[in-house]
């Protein structure tokens, strides 16, 4: 049953003059006279309470409702707030009513741009693996990605490799290569990025916004307008000779990248097919020469031992006092017979009777 005792509550509201102020109210008394026994003392318009409304914890109240059926107790504190342009406060969806929406609408947090430059030359100056400034000596894999050696190395005998670079099962699976170092940019100006490097042919730096090529040879570094403005089967640093097949493209496109993945898949079958050879061979080998030492063993090579099967007779292993065609009657494969034996006992032919 509703209590109809005053008690005190308290108000708290945006404007500075009159930041809280005490009440004597009763229960029943509803939220639209109580905001309007505020703002009475203060002269403002009639038309500016419904540019406000009361709110307890956190939850907006309706100016219907009683203190009562609001749940306002004694000694309560409302908090007088303005409502948002354009609705809100009224069952609206606008988050005046529950500060859950806002919350939830900043909830996740929207990925940062990228700056696409940034995102260039940071895979063009830092291991594909650990993102750390390249610090020579650096290395390739089959697929054009450059590493610092040292930390992939350890990657490997750790087994902790990342599964997009699976494809790097052993050192033979590393190009070593070597970098020119602009000189004067030693890591001292260039701290984001480290060492600086680029062509040492035509100068352009090792930035992403020219193409480069390793010679798996001897591992120089060049750009491509270098290769194809001098015209030469040697490298243009050490005068090595190569070919177009050693030529590795280093963070190529997509398309060049799969052309790298399947000349990877065609020498690995190769190696494959050609270490089963190997072991075939091996295996092959290994029987020979057990048999040979099998033979060795037992007197005989092979066309003996093959002659010395197709000679023998059981006549000739007849003992000494036995006379040879007797004891090779023994034998039904000694003598050929005309006579049909029977089912049930074959030492009793046909006509013996």
């Amino acid at each position: 049953m509703e209590s109809r005792l005053a008690f005190q509550i308290f108000i708290r509201s945006p404007f500075p003059e009159t930041p809280y102020r005490a009440f004597t109210v009763s229960p029943c008394i509803n939220l639209h006279h109580l905001k309007l026994a505020f703002f009475f003392p203060l002269g403002l318009p009639s038309c500016t309470l419904d540019s406000f409304f009361f709110s307890l914890a956190g939850k907006p109240l309706r100016d219907s409702s009683t203190l009562f059926s609001s749940g306002i107790g004694p000694l309560s504190t409302l908090i007088l707030e303005p409502k948002l342009l354009g609705g809100g406060g009224d069952g609206g969806a606008t988050g005046a009513e529950s500060r859950d929406c806002y919350l939830n609408m900043y909830a996740e947090k929207k990925p940062d741009k990228v700056d696409p430059n940034e995102t260039r030359l940071s895979k063009w100056t830092t291991c594909a693996l650990t993102s750390e400034p390249l610090n020579p000596p650096c290395v390739l894999d089959k697929l054009g990605n450059i590493f610092n050696k040292q930390p992939l190395v350890e990657a490997l005998i750790a087994k902790k490799l990342p599964k997009e670079f699976g494809h790097i099962k052993g050192l033979k699976d590393m190009i070593s290569i070597q970098l020119a170092v602009i000189p004067g940019k030693e890591s001292d100006d260039s701290v984001n990025y480290g060492t600086r490097f680029h062509c040492p042919i035509t100068g352009l730096e090792f930035n992403g916004k020219y193409k480069f090529f390793s010679l798996k040879g001897c591992g120089h570094v060049l750009s491509a307008k270098a290769l194809k403005e001098v015209k030469s089967s040697a490298c243009l640093v050490c005068h090595q000779e190569f070919s177009d097949s050693d030529k590795m493209v280093i963070n190529g496109d997509t398309d060049e990248v799969a052309a790298l993945s399947t000349k990877m898949e065609e020498e690995r079958g190769k190696l494959r097919e050609k270490k089963e050879k190997k072991l075939k061979s091996s295996l092959a080998e290994r029987m020979a020469l057990s048999s040979d030492r099998r033979n060795e063993k037992n007197g005989l090579t092979d066309g003996a031992e093959a002659a010395s099967a197709k000679r023998f007779k059981a006549a000739d292993m007849a003992p000494a006092n036995a006379t040879k065609a007797v004891y090779a009657s023994i034998f039904t494969s000694s003598k050929k017979s005309n006579f049909k034996e029977t089912f049930s006992c074959r030492s009793l032919p046909l006509g013996r009777n």
